[in-house]
């Protein structure tokens, strides 16, 4: 049953209770294993990882959809910072200890009353602790309400490859495996932008995945958060800003996934003009009139004054905008950015909200959501599950001696039995190339592994009311033709594995739609 994920958190919070009964007299253990049980209630959590100045603030700010993280280079980019829905926005120090203080929070300003290019800033300078001593912060908490928030806890983390050992450590240490106790992992899917593919990248996905793969590149074991998607961040410099900037950048996102086959870890990559998308999410309507008032400029004598961010922001510059304003538009938009709005606005989108939506789903980040909800959202029990799972493992392991010893060889058994990861990797790939299978077989098999849902009518293409009779019988016949298919004399290796994917997704279905129709399906999540 867990081949799916379904049935996956209940067999787990069943191991933790067990875990507990057996080993509740030591206060340590116990609270950590009640931290396990909160963990699967709790909203799942996603960290932003990637190189210096990968842009994840930026991308973290257009996924929230408001301007909540700081993008420019301070000391808070540093820390990692937690962001949390919340009742009202506040942001909280935390030192190494626990002690806390409260952050002030700035809000800079821009060109004519509009919110600066850099939005929030969090004042570390005068923090006043909850002790009598003043601590060296370790991490931020930002509480924010937030619908996105509310559903995914996101980790903004320092980059991994700063001057400084120590900042790029706090990144290794949240999402590394490996390090010493049991202790719960903090996040349960990755983010991994990526501006280029060096060795630093590689040899990180490897450490968050456990570093431990087969001969092919299929992992063997997930120490580390067992979702990871790779994001080709600020996708509009690859092409110089270029309006074709995009096109290029998916090439590059192309590559960069054919050459992290090998580490058997992102599921998917994806190139997003974060810069843009941010900018999309927080159109105002003053912008808008300043992109329009462009639009009515000869092509010419535009394209000469966006040839360099200073030159189109030279106040000696005769535009029917004003400098201050321009330069607070190449902040914002960046030249790509610019480029697109008076080109869209040229080809006839008109108001705001028409215009965010376009330079939204032109940037990658409506194409980006998706994929975080397939991949993660619709996935989040069996990534908490995991998450839980991989600790608990490791408290039973470092506390043996009691009957609680006879829980770890099942919690093994679910940690190994990756079947969840197997169609992630297959979805990837079906997303940068097909199979060599008719285009209704293709479809077919995308939805079995899940690729538009997980709930089982979407899973087997049938109307959401479907009765359990006319579901099972459809997951069985999928079992017996894509068992038939794997076996075809001409089918190359992937695609037979494929295919042998596709039947085990139909056999877990197989598995949950075999239970009594009175049994709750708490692991299931409806049909959008």
């Amino acid at each position: 049953m867990s081949g799916v994920g379904y049935g996956l958190v209940p067999e787990t919070r069943g191991l933790v209770a067990a875990a507990r009964r057996a080993l509740g007299e030591r206060p340590r253990v116990r609270a950590q294993l009640d931290e396990c049980a909160r963990r699967l209630d709790e909203p799942l959590r996603v960290a932003l990882a990637g190189q210096l100045k990968a842009g994840k603030s930026t991308l973290l700010n257009a996924l929230v959809g408001q301007d909540i993280a700081p993008t420019d280079a301070t000391e808070c980019t540093r820390l990692v910072t937690w962001y949390r829905n919340g009742t009202a926005p506040r942001v909280t120090a935390y030192s190494a200890d626990g002690a806390r203080a409260d952050v002030v929070v700035r809000r800079g300003r821009g060109a004519e009353g509009l919110p600066g290019a850099h939005g929030l800033t969090f004042d570390l300078s005068a923090l006043r602790w909850n002790s009598p001593t003043p601590r060296e912060v370790d991490q931020l908490a930002v509480e924010w309400p937030s619908a996105e928030l509310a559903q995914t806890t996101i980790i903004d983390t320092p980059g991994i490859s700063s001057l400084s050992r120590e900042v790029s450590a706090r990144t290794s240490r949240l999402l590394t495996p490996g390090g010493p106790g049991p202790a719960l992992p903090p996040a349960d899917a990755v983010l991994y932008l990526l501006r280029r593919l060096d060795a630093a990248d590689v040899d990180f996905l490897e450490k968050i995945g456990g570093g431990q793969s087969g001969s092919t590149g299929a992992p063997q074991s997930f120490s580390g958060p067992l979702g990871v998607v790779g994001v080709v961040s600020r996708a509009d410099e690859i092409g110089a800003g270029r309006i074709d900037a995009l096109h290029s950048a998916r090439d590059v996102a192309t590559r960069f996934a054919t050459e992290l086959e090998r580490t058997g870890l992102c599921q998917s990559v994806i190139p997003v003009a974060g810069l843009l998308a941010f900018a999309a999410a927080t159109l105002r309507q003053r912008e808008y009139d300043a992109f329009e008032a462009l639009a009515a400029i000869p092509v010419d004598e535009l394209t000469t004054a966006l040839l360099s961010a200073d030159r189109f922001a030279h106040p000696d510059l005769p535009l029917p905008v004003p400098a201050e304003l321009r330069a607070h538009l190449t902040a914002r938009f960046g030249l790509f950015g610019i480029r697109l709005a008076v080109t869209l606005i040229r080809l006839g989108v008109r108001g705001s909200q028409a215009l965010a939506a376009e330079l939204s789903s032109r940037s990658g980040l409506d194409e980006l959501r998706t994929v975080l909800d397939v991949q993660f959202a619709q996935r989040a029990d069996e990534l908490k599950a995991h998450s839980a799972l991989t600790a608990l493992a490791r408290i039973l392991a470092a506390n043996p001696g009691s009957t609680a010893d006879a829980l770890l060889p099942r919690v093994r058994t679910l940690l190994a039995d990756v079947h969840g990861f197997a169609e992630l990797r297959l979805l990837a790939h079906l997303r940068a190339d097909e199979l060599p299978l008719p285009p209704a077989d293709l479809a077919e098999l995308n939805r079995l592994i899940g690729g538009t849902g997980v709930a089982p009518t979407l899973r087997l293409g049938l109307p959401a009311h479907t009765d359990l009779p006319t579901q099972r019988d459809a997951a069985l016949a999928a079992v017996h033709k894509w068992r038939s298919r794997a076996r075809h004399p001409l089918a190359d290796q992937f695609t037979a594995n494929a295919c042998l994917t596709a039947a085990r997704s139909a056999e877990g279905l197989l598995d949950i739609l075999h239970e009594p129709p009175t049994t709750p399906f708490p692991a299931l999540r409806p049909g959008r």
